[in-house]
């Protein structure tokens, strides 16, 4: 793979990360997200080997970190989100079942 190819294949990725953090679509971030190290193994590679200027890999790197802060962030808001409202659905079949079994209770 030539040089400025592992450079694209590193924004490609940042795009698709991007469109699927948008559309949470949390599945398809777990399956790019482990796309990350194989695309960037070669990129670093290719920096060792002096086929790479420094600072074009370095911003690449820095985009997709602050990405990958940003979608933590995202996740960690979308799992306390569901996770409050399970919370409340629990609370409401509680009231719920309470109010059945002061229903089913009551004298004649």
């Amino acid at each position: 793979m030539a040089a400025p190819e592992q450079l694209e294949a590193v924004d490609t990725l940042v795009e698709h990360l991007k469109a699927a953090l948008a559309e949470k679509n949390w599945d398809e971030l777990s399956r790019l997200n482990e796309l990350v190290k194989p695309t960037i193994e070669p990129v670093m590679a290719a920096l060792e080997a002096g086929e790479l200027e420094p600072e074009p890999v370095r911003k690449r790197l820095a985009t997709l970190q602050s990405f990958c802060d940003r979608a933590n962030i995202s996740a960690n808001e979308a799992k306390a989100e569901a996770q409050q409202a399970l919370k409340g659905a629990n609370q409401n079949r509680s009231a719920a079942k309470a109010y059945q079994n002061v229903s089913l209770n009551r004298p004649k």
